[in-house]
């Protein structure tokens, strides 16, 4: 008697992968809001205490900020939008629809901060 593997690879069509449950999906899609969560808020802090810690005093005589800005700092800035986005098309192609649809959440509030990090910097 021949087995399923044996006889799936004589077939035409490629073998279609099994989808995790929906128990592991809603699962992992519950633990990744958490994670994702805390990260946004994090970065929404840190936002803010470096945009108070940046804004020029009414007394100063200091115009504007230093635009020497670090590459690792637009890395680390760009670069969590970029791995939110990857992560989303991934459980996507793993065919995972509720940790997919928290991950694109994920990446546009992501999108959202970058965008805002990036304003502050530059001005």
């Amino acid at each position: 008697m021949a087995s399923p593997a044996a006889d799936d690879q004589g077939s035409p069509t490629p073998a279609r992968r099994e989808r995790p449950s929906r128990l592991i999906d809603v699962g992992v899609a519950v633990l990744l809001l958490v994670a994702d969560a805390v990260i946004v808020v994090v970065a929404g802090l840190l936002l803010f205490a470096v945009g108070l810690g940046t804004a020029p005093s009414p007394d100063s005589s200091r115009r504007g900020h230093s635009r020497d800005t670090p590459v690792l700092a637009w890395l680390v800035i760009w670069g969590v939008p970029v791995v939110a986005a990857v992560g989303a098309f991934v459980y996507a192609r793993l065919r995972m629809p509720a940790t997919a649809v928290v991950q694109g959440l994920f990446t546009v509030v992501c999108v959202l901060l970058a965008v805002a990090w990036t304003r502050m910097l530059l001005s």
